[in-house]
């Protein structure tokens, strides 16, 4: 067993790293599909978008080849349309609300439709909106992912200056660094930047970390309101012997070294077991199968039922060769001059329901091993510590306190997204960027939007 790079061809890595959910081929093909839809009044695949999108109207505007107002449509919901067509889980959203499932059809393929018109106008270079004069107004933002982005089009739309403050080299947040390559690009998602962006009146510096080169007290000194939207980012750690070992990995700097550093140079074991069954363990496992890991297994302490993650996206990581585990907890990596050779697990059984109906996992007496030369650790994120400044930050676990909306308990800083409710999908922090955007202008801009 070893962890090594370099694995397969530039064709095999081509072929393994390709889009996964591919666009309409041709304008026919949209057109087709458009005209499925039998447009529902009080449509239930918009009362399961996050964002609100009219789903009924952009699809008619692409049946009537009205493409340009179908993108408006869409982006004025959620300006990050097109990333969020291709890494949303819309089986538990949109699609999964379509009718069509409840008379045993396919559903609708809404994702690839609003692929087709958003991709349409970034190509295009489609102007959807006009940026009111300047205000006078200034606005700082922590965090260049998807609630920042989203808030700071929303800001700079009513004629806000808005800088955002980002501690990365790229914009995007966890669209940039944190998705399987398979889904979404680098490339696609600095694209997507420079269309948000260009709409003027948003200055984003990068390498600028709070707590690091940049403070709080500082930047609510120097502008009218700030909005913190830094995210999540620390894998939470499985606090068992061995866990320092060589080859024992954090999932999110697994995926993070892929899409910073390329696919090519990132190593990989041939026996890799990944601890986990969320959106982020599946990336981590199938991608390192792509690698050309020989054999991932994915343990999970719960069952099928209890797991974070979708049905769809299981099932990918499944057709990839990924053996799964279920009701099983590691107690410890066993290791060989420093190195991990095999993990210790737990197997589990479900507790008799509580009050509430949910049953936990428990011990039921019995060990097994599994050999490993990696180990990828993803059972879960925590937010960042919010800072303990001289500003005293109210927090919970991490996690920001926010009186109401998105104010947190100091005059003029307000927060959303995954620093404030622990971590959901892209699609939510893009509308807690909007709402924070509303909020802003509203409650410390008395500009009513």
């Amino acid at each position: 067993m070893a962890i090594r790079n370099n694995r397969l061809s530039e064709t095999e890595y081509l072929d393994n790293f390709q889009d996964i959910h591919p666009p309409f081929e041709t304008k026919d093909a949209a057109l087709v599909e458009a005209n499925r839809c039998i447009f529902c009044y009080d449509a239930p695949c918009m009362k399961s978008c996050p964002t609100s999108i009219d789903v009924p109207k952009f699809i008619k505007q692409i049946a009537t080849d009205n493409v340009k107002g179908s993108a408006h449509t869409i982006l004025s919901s959620n300006i990050m349309g097109a990333g969020c067509s291709k890494v949303c889980p819309v089986e538990k959203l949109c699609e999964g609300a379509c009718v069509y499932n409840f008379m045993h059809e396919k559903p609708i393929q809404i994702a690839r439709l609003q692929r087709y018109s958003t991709e349409k106008a970034m190509e295009q270079n489609w102007q959807l909106f006009d940026r009111k004069p300047s205000i006078g107004k200034k606005v700082a933002i922590v965090g260049a992912g998807p609630a920042g982005l989203s808030c700071a089009h929303g800001l700079s739309r009513e004629g806000v200056d808005v800088t955002i403050f980002e501690k990365e080299e790229k914009g995007g947040g966890l669209m940039t660094y944190g998705i399987a390559a398979y889904k979404v690009t680098p490339e696609f998602c600095q694209e997507e930047v420079d269309y948000i962006t260009s709409i003027g009146g948003i200055d984003i510096k990068y390498g600028k970390e709070l707590g690091i080169n940049i403070s709080l007290e500082k930047l609510r000194s120097e502008y009218d309101a700030v909005y913190l939207a830094y995210g999540v980012g620390l894998a939470r750690q499985l606090n068992i012997p061995g866990e320092d070992l060589s080859g024992v990995v954090d999932a999110l700097k697994f995926i993070y070294d892929i899409r910073n550093d390329g696919y090519k140079s990132v190593s990989v074991g041939d026996e890799v077991v990944v601890i986990g069954m969320g959106m982020t363990a599946i990336d981590a496992a199938t991608q390192a199968k792509r690698l050309g890991a020989a054999s991932v297994t994915m343990v999970y302490r719960r069952t099928q039922e209890e797991m974070p993650c979708t049905e769809h996206e299981l099932n990918i990581a499944k057709l990839d060769g990924c053996k799964i585990i279920w009701l099983a907890a590691p107690i410890e990596v066993i290791g060989e001059n420093g190195q991990i050779k095999e993990v210790v697990f737990d197997e589990m059984a479900l507790s008799e329901p509580d009050a509430s109906g949910r049953r936990s996992p428990v011990k039921n007496g019995s060990t097994f091993s599994l050999k490993a030369d990696m180990l990828i650790k993803a059972a879960g994120q925590m937010p960042f510590e919010a800072l303990n400044d001289s500003m005293s930050l109210e927090h919970n676990y991490g996690k920001i306190l926010v009186e109401s909306g998105c104010k947190t308990n100091i005059q003029g800083v307000f927060a959303g997204g995954d620093n404030v409710n622990g971590g959901r999908e892209v699609v939510d922090a893009v509308q807690a960027g909007k709402e924070a955007a509303a909020e802003m202008l509203r409650e410390m801009l008395k500009v009513e939007c």
